[in-house]
Order: C-alpha cells, then sequence, then structure tokens
C-alpha cells in the first residue's frame, strides 16, 4: 500500500485510485516569463519521482502539468522587452524544458497552456453564473462568490481572514466581499483578450487551472500538486471553482512539496533571493542537483547552500565509485532485502532520504563484495543499486562518466598523459618527479587513485 500525506486531511492516506490500476495526477506548472529558478526545479523534480515510483509499482499514471502562457507578469515583461508575447512565453517554455531534461524529469504526458483552453474557460465561468457561484461586476470582471461555496477554507484549514491577509487579497469596490476572486478579467487596451458572453477580456489564474485539469483528467481525479506557496488561495480557488462547477469531489489527494529556503528564508523572485536553474547547473552537474532535492523530504524545507550541494556530490561519488569496474546488466536477485526496505520508505510518503539510506547500504555491500572478488555478489549488487537509483532518477550514467566530469575531452587526454608519466617516473623510483606531478593535478581538482588494477582518477 502506498500511503501519501493528504495537504486537506493533514493525514496519511491510502493511494486508491479511482479507477483501478491508474492514476490520474496533475500539478501546477510554471508561469513562463523567466528562467527556472531552484524552487521551480524541486516541483519538477519531487513530481517526476512520485510518478516514476506509481510506475514502478505497475499503475498507470496520467501526468499533467500545465503551463501559463498569460498572465499579469507575462504581460508587463514583454511590454518591458518590446517583444511579442507569444515570442516571450515560446521562449521560455523552450528555456523550461531544456531545464528539466538536464535534470531527468520526464515529459509529461500532457502539458496544456492556458491561451490554448479558452473554450473550456470560458464554458465553465458561464456554469458558475448560471449557478450562481459568480456574478459580473460593473466594471466588466467577473468575480467569483466565495460565500456561495459552504466549503471553503478547507484545505487552508486556517481562519479566513488571517489568509486573506497572507494573500494580499486586493481591495476591490467592485467585488461583493473581499475574498471573491476574479474569474475573467475585461479586456485593457495594449493586452491580449478572448471574446467571451461577457465582453472582450482574459481568463484569471485559478479558472485556467480548473479548466484544464477536468479537461485532461475529468471532473473527479486522484492527485493534485504543486508547491506549498499554491495551497492558499490558489488550490484553495481551484477547489471552489471546480465543486461548484460539477457538482462532484475535485481531488482526493492534495499533495504540496516545502519551500526552498536560502538563510532560513524563502527563495523567490519578489525577494529576489533566488538561484535560477542554469545558473546552479554552470557550477554542479545537473545529476547533482537532482539529489539534492531528493535528500529532503519533499514536504520539508529544502536549505540552498554550496555545502548541501557538494554533500549531494559527495553522495554520488561513493555511488559511483561502488560501481566503478562492475558489469553492466546483470539480475538483483539475491541481493538481498535491499528492493523491500526502498519500497516500504517510498511507499511512506515518497520518503526519499529513507530510500537513498538504502541504496548507501547497497553501495556498502558492493564495496565490500569488490574487495572479496565476489563476483556473483559485485553483479546482482551493482545490479541492484543501478535499478533502485533508476526509480530515483540517478545512477544511470557511466561511473566513469559522472567521476571525469562528463564526457572525454582534450583536457582527459592530457590527464591520463600525466598519469603515465607519473607512473613512469614511479617505477624508475623517481619519486620527486611523481610527486610533483601528483600535485600538479591536484591542484587541477584531479584526485588519483592507486589500486592493483592501476591509477584511476576522479574530478574532486
Amino acid at each position: 500500500m502506498i500511503q501519501i500525506h493528504n495537504s486537506l486531511t493533514g493525514q496519511k492516506e491510502t493511494l486508491q485510485p479511482i479507477e483501478p490500476g491508474h492514476v490520474r495526477m496533475y500539478v501546477c506548472g510554471m508561469t513562463v516569463y523567466d528562467y527556472c529558478h531552484i524552487g521551480h526545479a524541486r516541483v519538477m523534480v519531487v513530481f517526476d519521482v512520485v510518478v516514476r515510483y506509481l510506475r514502478s509499482r505497475g499503475l498507470n499514471v496520467t501526468y499533467v502539468r500545465n503551463i501559463t502562457d498569460v498572465d499579469d507578469k507575462i504581460i508587463k515583461r514583454a511590454a518591458e522587452n518590446g517583444e511579442a508575447i507569444d515570442a516571450l512565453t515560446q521562449r521560455f517554455i523552450d528555456a523550461m524544458h531544456e531545464d528539466a531534461d538536464a535534470l531527468g524529469v520526464l515529459r509529461p504526458d500532457a502539458e496544456p497552456r492556458a491561451t490554448t483552453s479558452m473554450d473550456d474557460i470560458i464554458a465553465m465561468v458561464k456554469t458558475l453564473i448560471d449557478k450562481g457561484y459568480a456574478y459580473q461586476a460593473p466594471n466588466g470582471d467577473v468575480y467569483y462568490a466565495v460565500a456561495k461555496f459552504e466549503r471553503y477554507g478547507a484545505l487552508a484549514r486556517e481562519n479566513l481572514a488571517e489568509q486573506q491577509v497572507g494573500a494580499r487579497v486586493e481591495v476591490d469596490q467592485n467585488k461583493r466581499d473581499p475574498l471573491d476572486f476574479v474569474l475573467w478579467k475585461a479586456a485593457k487596451a495594449g493586452e491580449p483578450a478572448w471574446d467571451s458572453p461577457w465582453g472582450s477580456g482574459r481568463p484569471g489564474w485559478h479558472i485556467e487551472c480548473s479548466a484544464m485539469s477536468t479537461r485532461c483528467l475529468g471532473n473527479h481525479f486522484d492527485i493534485h500538486g504543486g508547491g506549498m506557496d499554491l495551497k492558499f488561495p490558489h488550490h484553495e480557488n481551484e477547489i471552489a471553482q471546480s465543486e461548484a462547477a460539477t457538482g462532484e469531489r475535485f481531488v482526493n489527494i492534495w499533495m504540496h512539496n516545502g519551500f526552498v529556503q536560502i538563510n532560513e528564508e524563502k527563495m523567490s523572485k519578489s525577494l529576489g533571493n533566488f538561484f535560477t536553474v542554469r545558473e546552479v547547473l554552470r557550477h554542479y552537474p545537473p545529476e547533482v542537483v537532482r539529489y539534492f532535492i531528493l535528500a529532503s523530504h519533499y514536504r520539508s524545507p529544502l536549505n540552498y547552500s554550496e555545502d548541501n550541494l557538494e554533500q549531494a556530490r559527495n553522495a554520488l561519488t561513493r555511488f559511483y565509485t561502488a560501481l566503478r569496474e562492475t558489469p553492466a546488466g546483470g539480475s538483483p536477485s539475491g541481493a538481498g532485502d535491499w528492493a523491500a526496505r526502498f519500497h516500504a520508505a517510498m511507499s511512506d510518503d515518497f520518503n526519499t532520504p529513507g530510500a537513498l539510506a538504502v541504496l548507501f547500504e547497497v553501495a556498502k555491500e558492493l564495496n565490500r563484495a569488490k574487495e572479496e572478488k565476489n563476483a556473483g555478489q559485485i553483479q546482482s549488487l551493482a545490479a541492484e543499486l543501478r535499478r533502485l537509483g533508476g526509480i530515483l532518477g540517478i545512477l544511470q550514467a557511466s561511473p566513469e562518466s559522472f567521476l571525469r566530469g562528463g564526457a572525454a575531452t582534450g583536457d582527459d587526454a592530457e590527464i591520463e598523459a600525466l598519469i603515465a608519466a607519473r607512473n613512469a617516473a614511479r617505477a624508475r623510483r623517481d619519486f620527486n618527479e611523481s610527486d610533483r606531478i601528483r600535485d600538479e593535478l591536484r591542484a587541477r581538482g584531479i584526485v588519483l587513485e592507486d589500486g592493483a588494477g592501476g591509477t584511476r582518477w576522479r574530478r574532486e
């Protein structure tokens, strides 16, 4: 049984797909006006692992992650750049895909965009008006009447007056209630607009996700995910809109990943304390960044620091060193109860730190088997380490490639030549020269490992 912490109830619940064997999951994606930062990377990696794990357990998963490609911030950025909105959004959609691919994030099964979902959005707004849950204000905007939905606030489970302050609810004389939120914005000069029964305009942010998720997955689906910052008001508003429009329960399990923090403060663009994925990948391999994200439980805060990234690099170095010079392929059968313990951790609310702890134990046993030259154990343990790592999206590179910092280059050939010169100096007992070469390589970040099979090297 797979247990998942449900943000709606505050408890772990057993995943019981509405359609046996088939999990339908929607995750709020990016608003594409800038490059993805590490907070976005966490959302992508966390739910990528959820999908990978569910599929590893034999479940069919339909994974939908949307793109918001019309929004106040997008309009503002395009105007600042003197750039067409669709050119801006496509540029950053392409960049988002590049970042996700680098991090080993599988593409979702569907990636709906707000601008191509207008018919669904307009139809849902019309239904809400017809049912008395929405109204058109004197300024032409259409608002959701929060007071009409009795269960409003169930996800936040806090005092709505406090949530209102925290969410920076706009003071608007056109609203009947300060908590009411916009479903459709009347057109303004110079902004993109679509025709609707209420005049030309564009959708509010919240209605986009309700329309796209129900179109792709049905009125009632299994899992809805996103960052903790979306819990209120965005996800609260999605529930209100969707359940009022369809008359059905919207989502069974809500999952929210924790914030990324820098110096105990939330990383965000508004605070100006964020790092883009591209900036980080200039200094760290993508797999190190992915491991860094998985080393913390998805609901816990993730503390961004160079120390934590170096710990991730060191951990992967230990794994790949254990896998070095082991045969590819092979069967993990007879490798102990590692798989059962790995699955016990992952089935307990996707406990990736617990799963990684099991991988460390497998690596330790693999190193022991290598010392004892137990060929059968080496093959089965290496296969198990690669197989379980693959469920997390790690340990699939060649050990030499990871340990040497990527694909072979001219620099690698120079390093090999220096190592050969050092070995020749050692053979003729010229230890001053061999030490000089070792020191030169160390200064370049190259670690030498002398063993019975010769000298191997890796980058620090």
